[in-house]
């Protein structure tokens, strides 16, 4: 009996990402040094790790309401509410997911309809499309490229014309994956400005917000708070990604109904990791400084490096990816140029492919690695260019 035929039919239009593609087909390489995933390479704060033993040991081994628990929430918006100047009540705008992805899905799947439209700026990372095509709904990138990856009032409210009332929502995705580029507070209100004037949900995945290096992270919810959907989680500012903890920030009315989505896809986030969630938003509030001037250091010698080869590149301002326009005078397919370089160098990173048509002929480097595996990394690719 043969039932592979009998899936979804939009379970067919979707795979794996050509992230998790790419590095597992590296990966068998002998001694290859990979600056492919966005895997912080700190470890979790010692008193964070603490607190999860802390709740085995005190037997926090059970459900949670759908909600999450309420301490967790209350300092959640504590943190929001310090950090970015963005008020949420805990008691009914803010949800506990499983990571920033579970908050992603939960948010689109709430939203989309079949034949709905969702503007992307582009190149983007990857894991918004699957979901919207899952939903039957149409993902629409806009083309940031000619702007230096930033997405311009102009171009956003082309689509919003260009698409009409199809469109349903628009995501934002800021410090950006792969492009490591923010928005400043005046390009953020002018983004908000635009929006407001159409009945979107405008969809903010800001998981990278404590990593902005150049200026203070502004939320695009400080303007736009009733058509938002913030997302963020302490994947990346307290190196806690398999702690599997982000969460939903909206208003209640929002949140009302995304909850429906998220109890039915997970019940509630792991207990164990929302006490230990508590001790990081507050205790740790600014655990991810030490990372963030780490990680600074790291980009300004990757961009001066790069640079010096003859990429061009969009110098980074949060995040921890430099996203570099592959030369001229090699490979311009962006799959073909990596496999080559691992093959030939050992060096593993990103092909542009990976984030969009848009993204072919540019490579993505992640600096979440130590300064030690950047140095060698710089001397593989310098010798294989010169080979």
């Amino acid at each position: 009996m043969d039932l592979t035929k009998r899936f979804n039919k939009q379970v067919y239009q979707i795979a794996v990402s050509l992230i998790r593609q790419f590095d597992e087909k590296v990966s068998g390489i002998e001694d290859i040094l990979k600056l492919t995933l966005g895997e912080p390479d700190f470890n979790t704060p010692d008193h964070v790790k603490t607190a999860g033993k802390d709740a085995i040991e005190q037997n926090f081994s059970h459900y949670t309401g759908m909600s999450g628990l309420a301490d967790v929430r209350e300092a959640a918006a504590l943190f929001l509410k310090q950090k970015y100047h963005v008020t949420y009540d805990y008691t009914s705008e803010v949800l506990v997911t499983i990571g920033a992805t579970e908050a992603i899905s939960a948010s689109l799947l709430a939203v989309l309809n079949p034949g709905d439209k969702v503007l992307l700026p582009a190149p983007i990372y990857p894991g918004y499309e699957p979901v919207i095509t899952l939903a039957a709904a149409k993902p629409i990138y806009m083309d940031t490229t000619g702007d230096n990856f930033v997405l311009t009032p102009k171009v956003l409210e082309e689509h919003l014309i260009a698409h009409g009332d199809a469109v349903k929502a628009v995501i934002l995705n800021y410090p950006s994956n792969p492009t490591g580029v923010t928005y400043s507070k005046a390009e953020v209100k002018a983004l908000a400005d635009v929006l407001r004037k159409y009945p979107v949900f405008v969809i903010s995945d800001e998981i990278y917000s404590e990593l902005s290096y150049d200026e203070e992270h502004v939320s695009i919810a400080e303007f736009l708070r009733e058509q938002t959907i913030l997302i963020n989680g302490l994947s990346k500012s307290h190196a806690m990604t398999g702690w599997r903890i982000g969460f939903i920030f909206a208003p209640k009315e929002l949140t009302q109904e995304i909850i429906k989505v998220h109890q039915y896809l997970v019940t509630a986030a792991s207990t164990i990791s929302q006490k230990a969630a508590v001790r990081a938003l507050i205790e740790g509030i600014d655990d991810g400084l030490i990372m963030k001037e780490e990680y600074r250091l790291r980009r300004d010698f990757l961009y001066e490096k790069m640079t010096a080869l003859g990429f061009e590149v969009a110098k980074p301002s949060g995040a921890f990816y430099l996203f570099a326009k592959i030369p001229a005078h090699l490979e311009q397919d962006s799959m073909k140029f990596c496999i080559d370089l691992a093959q030939k160098a050992k060096l593993a990173v990103i092909p542009g492919i990976a984030f969009g048509k848009e993204a072919e002929g540019y490579i993505r480097l992640s600096y979440a690695s130590s300064m030690e595996k950047l140095v060698e990394a710089i001397d593989r690719l310098t010798a294989y260019l010169e080979n």
